[in-house]
């Protein structure tokens, strides 16, 4: 497989990802880890249709265990984290907050091999902390009780950010182990919820198509694709181009009725989002 097919194949995912926030805000008030074990039981179940029968897929599983440290607790951690940002802030808020893991993806990358932090890196980094700011400070009208939320949301970015830079020191872990990391992942939310949370199954049948979209898109195939393009594509492009994400997540957010459209909320997306391209803007000027 070629940088770029691997490269087309990470877009794929931020794609589906576009669709995370509105599906996961349509699930209604299931609890955040019982969500989390339905969705990623959904998309290891989904993964492992044919997956199973390949040869040495089950090698695959075979790995250290930092690997499985990385794996698990970076889907697991990432998600239960942005579940319970959407159960405890406003939707466009806390998805604009989470959605600075691409910069970080572009800063945290500096420090691979043959990387180097450039000065308009820390330029696109301090464009998108001024969007956080504004979102945050700058007449966003967030209640007080939206704090941890938010907060969950920011420790999301940096969790999503690692994991995603991580994957690339992994290279020779094949893609066929992330099938594992997700049924782990579902077996580990699913002990959390029965200790700490109370379920409550959805309440209509748009609800349920809400969560199976979920574990089949953003929390099955999206995984699969980022993986390959993490390990195999071009990273800071990746990084980049992920900030498509949180603009075409906040739009859906708003034309689906979950988020109201304010001149606050479009200009911390646009300073957000332009910190990332500024931020990779070297990688940009070479693919185009």
């Amino acid at each position: 497989m070629t940088p770029r097919t691997a490269t087309l194949i990470g877009l794929s995912a931020i794609l589906m990802w576009s669709l995370l926030a509105v599906l996961t805000v349509g699930t209604g008030t299931i609890p955040p880890f019982q969500l989390a074990a339905m969705t990623f039981a959904i998309g290891a179940l989904a993964a492992g249709t044919g997956w199973i029968l390949r040869p040495g897929a089950l090698r695959a599983l075979r790995q250290p265990p930092m690997v499985w440290a990385v794996g698990v607790g970076g889907l697991f951690g990432y998600h239960a984290l942005y579940f319970v940002a959407l159960r405890l802030a406003p939707p466009a808020e806390a998805g604009l907050l989470n959605y600075l893991w691409p910069l970080l993806i572009v800063l945290f990358s500096s420090a691979l091999p043959g990387e180097r932090l450039k000065l308009h890196h820390i330029a696109g980094a301090l464009l998108g902390l001024a969007g956080t700011a504004l979102l945050l400070g700058g007449g966003a009208g967030l209640d007080p009780a939206h704090w941890p939320g938010l907060a969950a949301a920011f420790v999301a970015a940096f969790v999503w950010a690692t994991y995603s830079v991580l994957s690339r020191q992994l290279k020779a872990v094949p893609t066929d182990a992330v099938a594992g990391f997700c049924l782990a992942t579902a077996v580990l939310a699913a002990l959390v919820h029965a200790a700490i949370e109370t379920t409550a199954w959805p309440q209509s049948a748009a609800q349920w198509l809400a969560i199976l979209a979920l574990g089949i898109g953003p929390v099955g195939a999206a995984f699969y694709a980022w993986d390959i393009g993490m390990k195999r594509g071009d990273i800071r492009v990746l990084g980049a181009a992920s900030y498509a994400t949180p603009l075409l997540s906040t739009t859906f957010l708003i034309l689906a009725g979950y988020a109201n459209s304010t001149a606050t909320l479009a200009l911390a997306a646009l300073l957000i989002a332009g910190g990332g391209l500024l931020a990779a803007k070297d990688m940009l000027i070479r693919r185009g």
